[in-house]
């Protein structure tokens, strides 16, 4: 098999109150459970579904290269064997032979999993989830609509796309128009202040000198 096709998982629940596979909270908590090279791979789709919402195809051989994986595409291959963990841990399903849909979004490690973390870690998520049941789920679901929406502009995607995709996600639909129109001020903002900034120099330059 030489090409996988990969389109979104949506999960209203999940999308909404799920850590991006690209988070801290991810990378502290998951990591030992998932191991390193299907975190990775994770994350690489992410990346690529956050440009790609509507799904894409990806060589196998060539991101199992960017994996440090070597260039294999057998059936047996590291990397669709990292695609089997990523279905094991619910995280991806195959919807088809060489199609696979992949979360955009990780729920947080169940109990089973965190048993097995480390002492210190343990402790850390104890700590992290008592810090989110004091906060409102509605906040929670706000601050990552707007950091999604505020990536996707970063990317070239205008606010109109970046509330599409945050619906398509699964985001309630007043937060998508929100968040995209809190990240495109934001994201306007910092476009002028660096033009600002680039243009300073220039005005202030003395030609007599």
């Amino acid at each position: 098999m030489s090409a996988l096709v990969i389109h979104p998982w949506p999960d209203p629940i999940i999308d909404t109150l799920g850590h991006d596979p690209r988070s801290e909270y991810v990378e502290r908590f998951w990591l030992p459970t998932l191991g390193p090279t299907s975190l990775l791979l994770i994350r690489r789709l992410a990346a690529g579904l956050s440009s790609h919402p509507e799904g894409m195809s990806v060589a196998v051989g060539e991101l199992s290269q960017a994996l440090g994986l070597g260039n294999r595409e057998g059936a047996s291959s590291p990397l669709l064997r990292s695609f089997e963990r990523l279905t094991q841990f619910d995280l991806a399903c195959s919807t088809a032979p060489g199609k696979y849909a992949v979360r955009r979004s990780i729920p947080p490690v169940n109990l089973r999993h965190i048993r097995r973390l480390p002492d210190a870690l343990q402790s850390e998520h104890r700590l992290w989830a008592e810090a989110q049941l004091a906060e409102k789920p509605l906040a929670i679901a706000r601050r990552r609509a707007r950091r999604i929406a505020f990536t996707l502009l970063e990317q070239g995607d205008d606010a109109d796309l970046a509330e599409r995709a945050l619906h398509d996600m699964g985001f309630h639909p007043a937060i998508c128009r929100e968040s995209a129109q809190w990240a495109y001020e934001r994201h306007r903002a910092a476009l002028e202040a660096a033009l600002a900034e680039a243009l300073t120099p220039a005005a202030n330059t003395n030609p007599a000198a």
